[in-house]
């Protein structure tokens, strides 16, 4: 269980931005179906093709969203073929579930999907003073990401049905405590070991290869020795970032704004209120219910009566265990804090007036407000900065909505030239040297981005030397660029890499000479030659590792301790070779019963996720999912 757990621990953490992300923000099952339907299959499920225009739609969509969501976020992994594969895998994973969804009849009622979306923070935001929805800007949020309210809820409801397929499953899932503790203790378990390094850069002295070995090297190993193709282009970039620096403000529109918003830029709004719960079980039936509510009506008619009792009556009455001792009293919240029919009811009253029953997913509320604290209002002069700061970011974005679809025209209208778009949009061209089609590890900004790269070195564009067409780098970001110089890719001469080439040969070769001495050690050691060259014992484990050498600690561990000492050697590539020998196994200790708990608890989650992924793993053969694409790296793995 812990080897699968750790084999997949850097899937799951390079792809954990994008995991997080719910399938309902997606374009849902359904949306994916209002694509061509022209291009090759890429997978499929139930006999249901998914097709390459719908994968390269889905992940264009997916990462505008990402990007929106994490402006800073870097564009290259959103571009790499493991986040693109990793779209095809959630697609097929949707349509397998959406499939047993609808093989089991699982279905999501109207008041789960409401209660679903009043719980999204993003719609929350979106929530006026009075408690109402913007639906306008509630409609603009789904523009922006190709959806209708309609498609949205449509996603929501679908999501929802999906997660009850696997949820019953690995709510099942159970770890007892002495199948985890078992499987803990054989996880931590302890060992003392002795370690004799023998690394190459020791041996390096003895090799001195001659001309002739290094010419034989290089000739056998010239894939080693290339100059990968290189592009001298020139580039545009259309940014509404950049485009705020150049606004000019007026006052009269920066007062307007302050006039406006003066309320909200002053700081939230806070109440303190106190209520009387009475809690309507799951599953209550309509007798139970009205009778429930025959006993709210009661108690506000007194509350009503004689609001003094309030405190007393909520300390009586109150089915709210965090409250009912204090009388009810709740202290300040603002906006967000309470679910929305509560923080609809507050908002809404005056100081000291007691609402109507108001109704929750948690029963039947009355509800007094008590206090209002509202935040001084600010000078214009004290919010000015941010006033200025958010009127230079709205006019850019109008800018850049205005200039985009002349950007895009531009470029590609006048494929020979970036120049003209330059003057008509006032932009500057910018050059850049050695680009390469794959940009370096942790490269940033508009030429780490992999569609960009894919066009400028396409063939058609080494060839003509013509404008890419105007491609999204990022919210709110065009580029569009041109080869100006192309150097394809060769071999480098010997004379240009020989140093390079005798320290290759000297580092293989003093690799070799340090395994061939490490395996002459480990064979008379085992015969019972004095093993005093060996380090001085240690004891490791996996959670107190020391310096070991990963490998090293895999050895160790994974020794047969039914005859000790044992041994073993380990092969460090060109780092040289390594002896272990074991000479004692330890109990893993005690554990303070927190930490044991919390171990406990956590080998029961990674149960119950493995149970699902099984049941998972059960519904794709039962749908005949596929993938027919390679997943990245796979050709790289299978060549070694």
């Amino acid at each position: 269980m812990f080897d699968s757990i750790r084999d997949h621990k850097k899937y799951l953490m390079g792809f954990l931005l994008i995991l997080i992300i719910p399938s309902f923000v997606l374009f849902g099952v359904e949306g994916y179906t209002r694509f061509s339907e022209g291009g090759e299959a890429v997978a499929t499920v139930d006999g249901k093709s998914i097709k390459r225009t719908e994968w390269e739609q889905a992940h264009r969509q997916e990462s505008q969203r990402l990007r929106e969501m994490m402006p800073t976020i870097d564009p290259a992994m959103l571009d790499s073929d493991e986040a693109r594969y990793g779209t095809l895998e959630r697609m097929v994973r949707e349509r397998v579930l959406a499939a047993a969804a609808q093989k089991l009849n699982l279905y999501t009622s109207d008041q789960r999907l409401a209660r679903e979306l009043q719980s999204n923070p993003t719609i929350a935001a979106m929530r006026r003073p009075d408690g109402s929805l913007d639906v306008e800007a509630y409609r603009q949020l789904l523009s922006r990401q190709g959806m209708t309210p309609e498609m949205f809820e449509a996603s929501v409801r679908a999501d929802l049905s999906q997660r009850q397929v696997l949820q019953s499953v690995q709510d099942s899932g159970f770890a007892g405590s002495a199948m985890a503790r078992m499987s803990l203790d054989a996880f931590f378990q302890k060992r003392q070991v002795r370690v004799k390094t023998f690394a190459a850069k020791d041996f390096a002295s003895r090799v001195a290869p001659s001309d002739a070995d290094i010419e034989a090297f290089y000739n056998q190993n010239q894939a080693l020795f290339q100059a990968t193709e290189q592009a001298d282009i020139e580039y545009l970039v259309l940014d509404a970032a950049a485009l705020e620096q150049s606004v000019k403000l007026n006052e009269a529109d920066l007062r307007a704004y302050y006039e406006q918003n003066a309320a909200q830029l002053s700081g939230a709004e806070e109440r303190r209120a106190r209520h009387i719960l009475l809690s309507v079980p799951p599953g209550a039936t309509p007798e139970q219910k009205a009778e429930i509510r025959k006993k709210a009506e009661e108690l506000l008619a007194k509350v009503k009566a004689d609001p003094s009792k309030f405190a007393e009556l909520a300390k009586a009455h109150s089915q709210d265990p965090g409250s009912a001792a204090n009388g009810g009293d709740l202290d300040f919240f603002g906006r967000g804090a309470m679910v929305p029919p509560f923080e609809q009811a507050v908002f809404s009253l005056k100081k000291g007036e007691i609402s109507n029953l108001v109704e929750s997913d948690f029963g039947l509320h009355i509800i007094q407000l008590t206090d209002i604290k509202a935040p001084p209002k600010r000078s214009f002069e004290e919010l000015r900065p941010q006033i200025e700061a958010a009127l230079r970011k709205q006019q850019a974005q109008q800018r850049y909505a205005e200039s985009a679809d002349s950007f895009t025209n531009l470029v590609y209208e006048q494929p020979d030239s970036l120049k003209p778009a330059a003057e008509r949009l006032n932009l500057t061209i910018q050059t850049a040297k050695g680009l390469h089609r794959v940009p370096a590890p942790g490269a940033q900004g508009v030429l780490s981005n992999r569609r960009l790269l894919e066009a400028l070195f396409a063939p058609e564009s080494t060839a003509s030397k013509r404008n890419t067409e105007a491609i999204d780098t990022g919210s709110n970001q065009l580029v569009s660029a041109r080869i100006v110089e192309y150097h394809p890719a060769r071999t480098l001469s010997l004379a240009e890499v020989r140093d390079d080439v005798r320290a290759r040969l000297v580092a293989q070769r003093a690799a070799e000479l340090a395994k061939q001495e490490g395996e002459k050690q480990l064979a008379a050691w085992k015969g019972g030659a004095d093993a005093g060259a060996l380090g001085a014992a240690v004891t490791v484990s996996r959670d107190a590792p020391l310096d070991l050498d990963p490998r090293v600690l895999d050895a160790a561990l994974s020794a047969d301790p039914k005859a000790l000492p044992a041994w073993a050697g380990v092969n460090l590539g060109e780092q040289g070779y390594a002896v272990v020998q074991v000479s004692q196994v330890l109990p893993r200790g005690e554990v303070n019963a927190q930490r044991l708990g919390q171990e406990v608890q956590q080998v029961s989650q990674w149960w119950s996720g493995a149970e699902g992924l099984a049941y998972y793993e059960t519904l794709k053969a039962r749908y005949k999912a596929s993938i027919k694409v390679p997943k990245p790296g796979a050709a790289t793995v299978a060549a070694r």
